[in-house]
């Protein structure tokens, strides 16, 4: 009697941990939770995003960073000029995944010629431009939102900054912080 209690308690644990048995189904997909990107807040650099050689990443304690020590830059030269910085993941099926990233803009240009276009690309949408933001943006870091909404099938979202800076009406320099892609 007692072997067969313990026997019973045993199944009954393994039960708890397990969450139940599984007769024969697969083990359920991972949950569309999550944050995905390798270097949201460019830490480590440009390491998991794209980046035109003109992007500098870099903390300074008179511009300092949105969180952490880094932060892109689309540094200010007053020369006429186009960069892109931009990353790739994969969307699981049946996921969303939000981009939520903060800009901050110093400026001395006087026309509205500098700007930083932000957009989105999802297999099977065309691309577009979700934000175009420009010189006037502001001193003061500033959090924006984009996302792909669900699909059946697993699909890959690109997010590309795109800054342009025309000479001769001041220098626009555009930083880009905590660019977080989270599921759900």
């Amino acid at each position: 009697m007692k072997a067969f209690v313990t026997t019973a308690s045993a199944a009954a644990l393994l039960l708890l941990i397990t969450g139940g048995a599984s007769y024969g189904r697969p083990a359920a997909d991972a949950p569309c939770a999550g944050q995905i990107h390798p270097n949201p807040g460019f830490e480590r650099g440009t390491t998991g995003w794209t980046a035109g050689p003109r992007i500098v990443v870099f903390g300074d304690a008179t511009r300092p960073a949105h969180t952490g020590r880094a932060y892109a830059t689309f540094a200010g030269l007053d020369v006429t000029r186009t960069d892109l910085l931009r990353s790739t993941v994969t969307v699981p099926a049946g996921c969303d995944l939000t981009v939520r990233f903060w800009v901050r803009t110093i400026t001395t240009e006087t026309s509205r010629g500098d700007y930083l276009n932000v957009g989105l690309a999802v297999t099977g949408i065309p691309p577009k431009t979700r934000f175009s933001l420009a010189f006037d943006g502001g001193s003061q870091w500033r959090q924006y939102s984009m996302s792909t909404g669900t699909a059946a099938t697993e699909r890959t979202a690109t997010v590309g900054f795109v800054a342009s800076e025309t000479a001769g009406n001041g220098a626009t320099a555009v930083d880009v912080d905590d660019a977080t892609f989270a599921l759900s």
